[in-house]
């Protein structure tokens, strides 16, 4: 059962590559920001080791969804990525209603700085909100303010005012950012990252959780390359 699930999926992705090498042309050109194509493919590493010792999720941001679902999604991303806050604003919202508010799907987001100096202050700000119980809050709010790289839009004072806009103790918030609470967090994350291979933003790997198959999507591809992937894990 295992083997043809597998083989499913890897019928999946080979028709979904066919579909995408138009689409990645077309990105290509403005995401300079991704370092990398468009991309997907089928990974031999282990579920448990990705999870646990391949990609450790345990400094990342909290768990978004149900801890016993099936797959998991865990993506790599920077602050300041467009690709990535496309994502977020059209790709994730389908995503969330169908797979992981029903329970199918749930998701780990792990910082991927790269882009310019802000990109880590304003990770660093999200687990400063997550002290205060609005991790998941600071990040849309990240990504909804979204702006040029490096162009203020994610300094310090502007990362204090989205703490503001979402009623966070703002003394204790500023400490946070001030000492610097984080930084090894956000380092730890990047360094994850790298050694499994993300060379951009963002990056996904897609892990069935019964049947430890892996695959991995980079760029912000069509919301239709999810499902595809997530419904033949799921069948």
């Amino acid at each position: 059962m295992a083997n043809k699930r597998f083989a499913l999926i890897a019928m999946i992705v080979g028709a979904i590559g066919v579909i995408i090498g138009g689409y990645s042309i077309a990105v290509v050109s403005n995401t300079m920001l991704t370092n990398e194509e468009n991309t997907i493919e089928e990974t031999n590493i282990d579920t448990n080791q990705l999870i646990i010792q391949g990609i450790d999720v345990s400094k990342g941001s909290p768990l978004l969804g149900d801890k016993d679902a099936p797959i998991t999604i865990i993506e790599f991303g920077d602050y300041q990525c467009p690709r990535c806050d496309q994502w977020y604003l059209n790709q994730r919202p389908i995503l969330e209603d169908k797979f992981i508010d029903t329970n199918n799907v749930n998701l780990y987001f792990l910082d991927f700085p790269f882009l310019g100096s802000d990109s880590f202050i304003a990770a660093e700000a999200t687990y400063c909100a997550e002290e205060q119980g609005k991790y998941w809050e600071y990040h849309g709010i990240l990504y909804e303010n979204q702006k040029g790289i490096d162009s203020g839009w994610a300094n310090k004072d502007n990362l204090i005012k989205f703490a503001e806009e979402l009623g966070l103790d703002i003394e204790s918030f500023k400490d946070c950012l001030d000492t610097g609470r984080y930084k090894d967090r956000v380092e730890y994350n990047k360094s994850i990252g790298l050694d499994n291979g993300v060379q951009g933003t963002p990056t996904f790997f897609i892990i069935d959780n019964i049947d430890n198959n892996v695959v991995k999507i980079v760029g912000a591809q069509p919301v239709e390359v999810f499902e595809k992937t997530i419904n033949a894990m799921l069948k």
